[in-house]
């Protein structure tokens, strides 16, 4: 049973991944940065999803929504309790991306493949308990077979996409994998080993966050990558041929951003099936995050209402159609099955949002997001203004992981708007902590601020552009952790002035 999040007025948190702070591991690293967190009277650390990412590090591209992203494995911890022995090239390369000024993915590929491989060497020497341990996680978590196969078949194809792959691997031939697997089965436990030891070592992360009184708001996107397992795997769940053409794609329609809309290129739902079947594949995915973290972001909220579905082979998402989604009906099964009154999830309600889709969201008691950034645009009525902000049944972020840090925000805005601004809120020279004690001061039940506007950083500090593909999920704090106690102290303060030290 899941226990209902502590929904307490005045909190605030700080929004930065794992892979931004100093050592980017699940290991003491982040015990250390969660109480410092704590010791400051910080309870909320949010974070994006901690899932695989795609080859351009997108964490919302995910090949798996079951998976923890194996750059994240610890090997101190690994070592500390002999699951390891030690290894002068594993260190050389862990200091290696240590020392970068930017989180590098090939080194974190690197350091995690040898890692596997060390796992390997060690695995016979292992205790009956540990391997006992091990087997009663892989049967209590089938998901992991079907992920270790899509991965090593990943590898041995050259990263090609699943439709790519020869057409008995494509349709997962079971006749044919049973023989693949006996010809692999070292690298299939490999990454079954890699996804235990991630378990594990996350739990005592969730652990020892609770013990210091901080939540851990994880984050879900809507839909999943046509190229993951969770497709190759649950054919039927999406609008998808059997070959991996995509039949009806999502998207967003023409709007005062973009006048060809947005395609995103993952699959539809198909709905029917999912109802068939009473949301079977939702319920496993949410069950499976929530022995993660104790609340969770819905990405794009809005699909649970209704969804633009757009036609496979489709150049632009013009010519797409609004579908009613079961959102009632999932959100309430979710409810039953995970035993719980009001389900710990906040629904990220951006953009264009109709009655419908707020009214979804008011019905389950979800919490909202609010965004300043977005707040001065010269109308008055803008749901974002913090004098607009009444309900408290929200989140107030100065931005997200997807805008420009603060500083460049400022930087970029008119000077009628900054003059505007500036008269009406007592403007002083730093944007960034403006901008947090309007968030501070509105009536929302939780205040969030990435950790780069804390630390008053330009955008040379971003962390996602959406519709770029360099430089993106990167951004890492590369100084020792306590560099940053001044910050989170003046957070914290702050934040005790405004009487927001509660437990979210």
């Amino acid at each position: 049973m899941i226990k209902n999040p502590s929904y307490k007025q005045n909190s605030l948190g700080v929004l930065v991944h794992p892979t931004s702070l100093p050592g980017g591991t699940f290991g003491d690293g982040l015990k250390n940065w969660i109480n410092l967190l704590s010791s400051n009277n910080i309870f909320t650390w949010q974070f994006l999803p901690l899932t695989p990412t795609d080859i351009l590090g997108s964490p919302y591209s995910s090949p798996s929504s079951f998976a923890l992203n194996p750059w994240f494995i610890d090997a101190n911890e690994l070592k500390i309790n002999s699951y390891i022995e030690d290894s002068e090239i594993l260190e050389k390369i862990r200091l290696e991306g240590l020392n970068t000024n930017l989180f590098k993915f090939k080194i974190a590929n690197e350091l995690s493949n040898l890692i596997g491989d060390l796992l390997i060497k060690s695995w016979e020497s292992q205790s009956a308990k540990s391997k006992k341990g091990f087997f009663v996680w892989l049967e209590n978590n089938p998901w992991v077979n079907d992920y270790s196969i899509f991965s090593v078949l990943k590898e041995q194809f050259d990263l090609l996409p699943w439709w790519q792959w020869p057409e008995e691997f494509r349709d997962k031939d079971k006749i044919k994998i049973d023989l693949w697997k006996k010809d692999n089965s070292n690298k299939l436990l490999v990454k079954k080993l890699i996804q235990w030891h991630l378990h594990r070592q996350w739990l005592k992360i969730k652990k020892f966050a609770a013990l210091k009184g901080v939540k851990l708001i994880g984050d879900i996107p809507f839909y999943v990558s046509r190229d993951s397992v969770d497709v190759w795997s649950n054919k039927s769940l999406f609008s998808i041929s059997h070959a991996g053409k995509l039949i009806f794609q999502s998207g967003v329609p023409p709007d005062y951003f973009s006048s060809t809309g947005q395609l995103w290129g993952t699959p539809v739902y198909e709905w029917d099936q999912h109802i068939s079947n009473e949301f079977y594949w939702w319920r496993k995915r949410f069950k499976r995050q929530f022995e993660l973290v104790d609340i969770l972001r819905l990405d794009h909220f809005r699909g649970l209402e209704s969804y633009w579905r757009v036609d496979g082979d489709a150049k632009n998402a013009i010519k797409g159609e609004w579908v009613k989604s079961p959102g009632i009906d999932l959100l309430k099964s979710l409810k039953s099955y995970l035993s719980i009154e009001t389900l710990p999830i906040i629904a990220e309600d951006l953009g264009v949002i109709t009655e419908n889709v707020n009214n979804l969201r008011d019905d389950f008691n979800l919490p909202g997001m609010k965004i300043l950034q977005f707040a001065f645009d010269g109308n008055k009525d803008n749901p974002y203004l913090p004098e607009n902000i009444e309900d408290n049944n929200c989140v107030v972020y100065t931005g997200t992981h997807d805008n420009s840090t603060t500083v460049s925000w400022w930087e970029n805005l008119e000077e009628k708007v900054k003059k505007k601004i500036t008269q009406k809120h007592n403007y002083c020279e730093n944007p960034a902590w403006n901008l947090i004690d309007l968030g501070m001061k509105t009536n929302a039940k939780l205040f969030i601020a990435p950790l780069q506007d804390i630390l008053s950083l330009d955008d040379e500090s971003r962390f996602n552009k959406p519709g770029t593909i360099s430089k993106n999920w990167k951004w890492k704090f590369n100084k020792p952790l306590t560099d940053l106690e001044p910050y989170l102290e003046s957070f914290g303060k702050l934040g005790e002035s405004y009487c927001r030290n509660n437990i979210f």
